[in-house]
């Protein structure tokens, strides 16, 4: 499962927000079922972020919002992230010079193709 929030940082806060998704994101990394994360600015726009991370279920990550370290530290910032969905189930993957891997949705009751 992957989380993207993106978050619109002007110039003048970007300091300080780096160093609080810093925060989040070792907070996020402590907890059961994390498998990866990573803090990233776009080129063309520098007040345009996100903070990505990788689960291995949605419970895993529903868990993980419900640390008390997450809670201090992650949940503040992404209460600051834009309004929009931001959980992703994945449906495909390919690892390098592997095959695309089709992954059955958890959603639906029919494998999504």
């Amino acid at each position: 499962m992957l989380v993207l929030n993106r978050f619109l940082v002007p110039p003048d806060t970007q300091d300080g927000f780096a160093g609080q998704a810093h925060a989040a994101l070792a907070a996020l990394a402590q907890c059961p079922g994390y498998l990866s994360g990573r803090l990233t600015r776009a080129l063309e726009d520098t007040t345009s972020w996100t903070l990505v991370t990788e689960w291995e279920s949605v419970g895993a990550y529903r868990r993980a919002l419900g640390a008390f370290d997450v809670k201090v530290h992650a949940t503040p910032l992404l209460a600051r992230s834009l309004d929009e969905p931001s959980a992703f189930e994945t449906l495909a993957s390919a690892e390098p010079g592997a095959p695309v891997k089709i992954i059955d949705s958890d959603r639906a009751a029919e494998p999504w193709r």
